[in-house]
């Protein structure tokens, strides 16, 4: 079973420059997560919406890589069945001409 989160939207405080880590941004995460499928055992996407936001904001990362890093690992501890998680972190304002990112995905 795959089940996507896209274009997940919230502001938060991330980054390395001063600015950034005075006032909050726009980010963008989407998340994709693969697992086997049984009723007893599925991956409620509303609380990994809910999880998502909350473990970034109060994390305050300061590289991306660190913010994808660490929810990757705990939404595995919240659910133990899942065999694949793909995630990405978007910063659509941080500069004026492109989107800047990252992207990371594991296997377990």
């Amino acid at each position: 079973m795959k089940i996507t989160i896209e274009n997940l939207k919230f502001d938060t405080i991330i980054g390395i420059l001063d600015f950034e880590r005075e006032n909050e941004q726009k980010i963008i995460i989407d998340i994709l997560i693969e697992y086997p499928f049984k009723k007893d055992k599925f991956v409620d996407y509303a609380k990994v919406v809910n999880f998502t936001i909350n473990h970034i904001k109060e994390g305050k990362f300061y590289l991306l890589e660190d913010a994808l890093d660490s929810l990757i690992l705990n939404i595995k501890k919240l659910y133990p069945q899942i065999s694949y998680i793909k995630t990405s972190i978007k910063k659509p304002q941080i500069l004026q001409n492109c989107v800047v990112g990252a992207i990371l995905e594991k296997k377990f």
